[in-house]
């Protein structure tokens, strides 16, 4: 799991580490998906996630989050963009966050 800093949400600091984890997987440079909005989608054509690089992505946050995503999600509309990965994975680690 993840701590939180003094100061931060949870999500804010899940959707850090989500895109850390997506640049990671697609290659990407982790300034430009940091400076993308949350709703960017993950396979749109500013980040073009392949269905290859969504494995790997898909195996960073099991292992860094114990997150199962393809078996917590079977319509995988978490990963749609990268808020609402960075917002499910948050609900399932941090279900009594506001």
């Amino acid at each position: 799991m993840t701590d939180t800093a003094p100061g931060t949400s949870p999500g804010t600091d899940v959707e850090r580490e989500i895109r850390a984890l997506v640049a990671e997987a697609t290659r990407l440079d982790p300034d430009y998906l940091a400076a993308l909005p949350a709703d960017t989608e993950l396979f749109g054509p500013q980040i073009a996630l392949t269905s290859l690089a969504g494995v790997a992505l898909l195996a960073a946050v099991k292992k860094r989050y114990g997150v199962d995503v393809a078996d917590l999600d079977i319509g995988l509309d978490s990963l749609e963009s990268i808020g609402t990965l960075a917002q499910f994975v948050t609900r399932v680690i941090h279900p009594d966050a506001p």
